[in-house]
């Protein structure tokens, strides 16, 4: 598969019924020169504070083995002589884990957990094979590593999750032996078939949420799904202050005219310069949403146009603070934000310019602020959010 594909993964938990924390871990690595994405799963021996350092500990060594290009197997046996076990079951935790290729090569191991469903658009992919590895060393009871290797497809899904996902409701009129994969699979597939486009984040979360209502929203066990999106990526663009040079402000305009994507424009200057180099009108709203920040406005080829540096300030908080808790309200810094998680590839046109009304005498070191938030962002966007981004700078 060509690089013209995007990975769009999210985990959602829920905890065990009076617990603070969840005995499940997931953990995430993005190594930018290899090109390669680790996500790792890993459930803890029953629930609460044991088992999360259980899973805690088993997810990190596991996801430093990986990084280092150790064979799971290997991995599994030094973990399993590192910390303690149970007779029925390795009492350091069971894991998962997922490496996304640059290629688009999807390597999956799997150690006691429930096997992950893959899905191929609105069908789920049978002819996957899986290869059976045992773990040396295991002497009560043979312990196995199960590894899969294929190529990804636009629009293929893989959704991987604990036990209490499966196991929830059990007990129950409905579902007397569990959930089961065969259930959660068809809830998944009809999820699908009603939102094609449904995001990694949207169907974690109904995943999770049915298996809390299969158990009266009195969850027996950690309740854990993860899901890996394979699709187009969608591009955002936002340009933002004038040019260092006043005789570059007719190739800034073209650049901002020809890019792809959904483009937002923010600065009043910035509107100013491309208005006048465009020939396009900037027609602003009145209605204020947020008093601390001028009210957005409309010019033809942009989908949002904003004030500058305390709108792009502002954005950077909201990120910071953001979490899977976060509601949004229609200010102009959250309208960008939501666009921002909306979108995998950010893409900064930046003008250089410095506003010498931003500045601070008193603090020399900023002299120029909206870069600096510009590389703040940057750094927040990848390492947070895993978003790609780029910055251009005039």
């Amino acid at each position: 598969m060509k690089n013209d594909f995007h990975i769009e993964f999210d985990c959602y938990q829920k905890y065990a019924d009076k617990e603070v924390v969840s005995g499940d871990v997931f953990l995430v690595n993005r190594e930018q020169e290899e090109g390669r994405t680790v996500l790792i799963l890993s459930d803890g021996l029953g629930h609460g504070i044991k088992a999360h350092v259980q899973a805690m500990l088993t997810a990190s060594m596991v996801m430093d083995f990986t990084k280092s290009h150790t064979d799971p197997e290997i991995a599994a046996n030094i973990i399993s002589r590192t910390l303690p076990s149970d007779e029925k079951r390795s009492g350091f935790a069971t894991f998962s884990v997922i490496t996304i290729e640059r290629d688009g090569t999807i390597r999956i191991e799997n150690f006691e957990n429930p096997f992950c469903i893959i899905l191929r658009g609105n069908e789920i992919l049978e002819d996957i094979k899986w290869q059976r590895i045992p773990i040396e060393g295991c002497k009560t009871i043979e312990r196995l590593i199960y590894k899969t290797e294929f190529v990804a497809e636009k629009e293929d899904r893989i959704i991987f999750f604990t036990d209490g996902i499966i196991e929830s409701g059990m007990g129950t009129v409905k579902n007397p032996k569990g959930w089961g994969t065969e259930k959660l699979a068809a809830f998944a597939l009809n999820q699908v078939d009603h939102h094609k486009d449904i995001s990694a984040t949207s169907l974690t979360r109904r995943i999770v949420n049915q298996a809390a209502m299969n158990d009266g929203y009195v969850l027996k066990d950690d309740c854990s799904c993860g899901v890996v999106y394979v699709r187009t990526p969608r591009l955002l663009n936002i340009v933002t202050g004038p040019p260092f040079f006043k005789d570059r402000d007719a190739d800034f305009a073209r650049k901002a005219k020809s890019l792809k994507g959904e483009k937002i424009l923010m600065g009043g200057t910035t509107g100013e310069i491309l208005s006048r180099e465009l020939g396009i009108k900037i027609q602003t709203e009145y209605t204020f949403t947020d008093s601390a920040l001028p009210p957005k406005s409309l010019m033809e080829g942009f989908d949002l146009v904003t004030e500058g540096i305390l709108t792009l300030t502002k954005v950077e908080q909201l990120l910071e603070a953001h979490n899977a808790e976060t509601r949004l309200g229609n200010s102009p810094a959250e309208e960008i934000v939501k666009s921002i998680l909306q979108h995998d590839r950010i893409q900064f046109i930046v003008g250089t310019r410095i506003n010498w009304a931003h500045q601070n005498p008193d603090q020399k070191e900023d002299i120029e602020i909206r870069k600096n938030v510009i590389i703040r962002l940057i750094r927040l966007l990848r390492e947070k959010f895993f978003k790609e981004v780029d910055a251009e700078y005039f």
